[in-house]
């Protein structure tokens, strides 16, 4: 049978701990309520499983594909009426993924030892957002927390549809771009080697194409770990850079004006915002508070600083509608719908609105997209293919005109 690890006190209020062998969890408490003691830390104790092979792997992520999971294991729990320590570590038992067991049993503790559950899963802040903590605080305060963790389950099925979606938009534009660059490449490397021997044999004059094309194979054979070491010190500050806040609100402005992506970046990240607003407010989150949630979790800093803007406009009494409008952001259409939502005191029905209104127009971008994509493609593709086909055939043509002549 498993033991388990406990802390506590006793009547007298000393403090106690130790280690008892039970046959689960909820007999180890048992025993524990029956010997008088408070627990205010409960563990199942680790065993120590010798081996004499080395374990190299490495934990799993915690995926949104494994929050979407345990949302809808908590919801159809606690609609059940489990008890959510019991639910918690259950679901820790039950799923193959080591990292999220360790946090939900993290989470248990934390409850054992007298936390709110919103306050435990905020020790996790990389792993569940600001958004996820407050609809769990509101479930909590109001006592409806199934239907808390029912409207999560939604959000991030909507989040990972999002997701998939500007994977999707980019998709095929990186995959074109990869293979032309591989291509470029071989080419550099194993073919215009072999022709600049050929040439170099005519003694003849070459074209600039040419002396242009055996001057970047030479450059790229000679000085291939140069290359190398630029694109590699390139990404990683690059990523560096987009870390930081100011390199991250940079780019999340260029990114909204990126031609062809741009208002497909826009419109995925105001259709998140209006989903994710209109979700806080029919939970009966205040809308100061919603709107600085909501600003953190857009996936867009540059729209994330135009919400706060909204906020600070509303926490000085201005309507949503007039505040929202004074972003730019909004088309007439969506400011119209918020503001009949005002004047109706349904906003959050009228936002869910909007959403779908988002929605539809990146469906229909997303089938434009790559019609529009592919044309450009190919056109930098015809003119890079006429390069490499001047480049290597011009200096043959003038050598057999040459010989022609003779």
């Amino acid at each position: 049978m498993p033991e388990f690890q406990y802390s506590g006190r006793d009547i007298n209020g000393l403090s106690v701990n130790g280690t008892l062998t039970a046959a689960n969890q909820a007999a180890a408490m048992n025993q524990l309520k029956t010997q008088e003691i408070i627990v205010t830390r409960f563990s199942e104790a680790e065993v120590e499983v010798k081996s004499n092979e080395i374990n190299f792997s490495r934990p799993k992520k915690i995926t949104l594909d494994d929050q979407v999971l345990l949302t809808r294991q908590l919801y159809a729990l606690t609609k059940a009426g489990i008890p959510i320590i019991r639910a918690l570590n259950g679901l820790a038992e039950s799923t193959d993924n080591s990292r999220l067991a360790e946090v939900l049993n993290a989470i248990a503790d934390s409850l054992i030892s007298g936390s709110e559950l919103a306050t435990a899963f905020r020790q996790f802040p990389k792993i569940f957002s600001s958004i996820f903590v407050s609809m769990i605080h509101v479930g909590e305060n109001t006592g409806r927390l199934d239907l808390a963790f029912q409207k999560l389950t939604a959000h991030l099925e909507l989040e990972r549809e999002t997701k998939k979606r500007i994977k999707s938009a980019t998709r095929y534009p990186l995959f074109v771009v990869s293979a032309i660059v591989m291509a470029m490449t071989v080419i550099n490397v194993f073919v215009i080697p072999n022709f600049a021997s050929v040439f170099a044999k005519m003694g003849a004059d070459l074209p600039v194409a040419t002396q242009i094309l055996m001057a970047s194979s030479e450059f790229t054979i000679n000085y291939w770990w140069l290359i190398l070491l630029v694109i590699g010190g390139s990404v990683i500050g690059w990523f560096r850079f987009v870390k930081t806040p100011e390199g991250l609100l940079w780019w999340d402005t260029k990114k909204l004006k990126l031609p062809l992506l741009g208002s497909l970046f826009k419109r995925i990240a105001l259709s998140r915002f209006a989903r994710s607003f209109a979700m806080m407010l029919s939970s009966g989150v205040p809308i100061l508070k919603g709107l600085s949630i909501v600003a953190e979790s857009v996936g867009n800093k540059s729209i994330g600083v135009a919400i706060e803007d909204m906020y600070r406009g509303v926490e000085r009494g201005e309507r949503l509608t007039s505040t929202a409008a004074a972003t730019g952001l909004f088309t007439p259409l969506v400011l119209q719908m918020m503001s009949v939502g005002e004047e109706t005191g349904s906003v959050d029905s009228l936002l869910d609105d909007v959403a779908d209104f988002y929605e539809e127009e990146i469906d229909y971008e997303l089938k434009q997209l790559a019609d529009s994509i592919e044309p450009i493609l190919l056109v930098f593709l015809g003119v890079l293919i006429l390069v490499l086909a001047l480049g290597v055939f011009l200096p043959i043509w003038d050598l057999s005109g040459a010989m022609g002549v003779k």
